[in-house]
């Protein structure tokens, strides 16, 4: 027998166990799959000889899984959860137009989101899985074509990065909060509340010391792990965030967040497209990318990280 078909088990055998995992036994298993609680059984009992251990404790008339069983879920059911995926993928459209793009949440929702219609209309045939991620991670590993990442170039070594835009964030808070806690000068603000979001922690400092206010023994506030969240807190009133005004353009707009302090700050850190480097030989990421710089209104500048290359000012 071929070594690699030796250690391959029947899928149907993965998906009872799969199954079995979720559910925590084998009858509620067979009602997902189609298959009676024994037929469930007979599965698993095969899987457990072909590994040569058992992988779930019987216990009179019930089932639970044991540590070697853990163990081989825990390597199994992401590479089912792909196999799914990619298969989706593929029978979707062809190969060549379906694209699985990283996107930080609140991004994703407030500037990517609302451009899709126009994405659509101009690559009808391209078909995008999108996906949240907020953290670098390696292409390598994860079945993503393309990310967007904020931050500096050095922050992602070895991909191609195509700069988009900077931001500028505000200090923004209910209205009704506001008249209830006056706000004169920025130095009030240590005094206050101050919500932050949970990867840039340093924003209030940064923007107090551009103000000329020392915020070097301000007081932790609450953080939240997306902008929206720290939008929305904010706009119940729990005090004064500091945003992009990009993601909160509805909000301003429809006065449920103002801004006490017309001074926006920026810094070196920016929106990339990041992508590995050979995957613009697929067509179909070039025209997400060539979309995407044009949506920015950037100049589009590739380069490989590792050269530290500088984005447009």
């Amino acid at each position: 027998m071929n070594d690699s078909r030796k250690w391959l088990p029947p899928m149907a055998t993965l998906t009872a166990f799969e199954a079995a995992v979720r559910h925590g036994g084998f009858s509620r298993a067979g009602e997902e799959i189609g298959l009676t609680q024994s037929a469930v059984s007979r599965q698993i009992a095969q899987l457990e000889d072909m590994l040569q251990t058992p992988l779930f404790d019987r216990i009179g008339r019930r089932v639970r899984l044991n540590e070697a069983g853990r163990a081989y879920a825990d390597d199994l059911l992401p590479a089912l959860d792909r196999i799914r995926r990619a298969t989706a993928r593929a029978s979707a459209r062809p190969a060549q137009t379906a694209l699985r793009i990283a996107t930080l949440p609140s991004f994703g929702m407030r500037w990517l989101a609302p451009r899709l219609p126009h994405l659509s209309a101009r690559h009808p045939d391209l078909v995008i899985d999108f996906a949240a991620r907020s953290q670098p991670f390696d292409f390598g590993h994860e079945e993503f074509d393309a990310a967007v990442h904020f931050g500096v170039v050095k922050d992602w070594p070895g991909v191609a990065m195509d700069f988009l835009f900077r931001e500028e964030a505000v200090p923004v808070c209910a209205p009704a909060w506001l008249a209830m806690h006056p706000l004169r000068t920025p130095a009030d603000l240590l005094n206050v509340p101050l919500l932050s979001q949970t990867s840039r922690r340093d924003a209030w400092p940064r923007w107090l010391a551009a103000a000329g206010v020392d915020g070097s023994a301000l007081a932790p506030g609450p953080t939240f792990e997306h902008f929206l969240m720290l939008a929305q807190a904010s706009a119940a009133g729990a005090g004064v965030a500091l945003i992009p005004s990009f993601l909160i353009r509805p909000e301003l707009e429809a006065g449920t967040l103002v801004v006490p302090f017309a001074r926006p700050m920026s810094s070196e850190q920016a929106y990339y497209l990041v992508y590995p480097p050979e995957a613009l030989a697929n067509p179909a990421v070039a025209q997400f990318r060539n979309w995407m710089l044009e949506q920015a209104g950037a100049r589009a500048v590739t380069s490989a990280s590792r050269s530290n290359p500088r984005p447009p000012p």
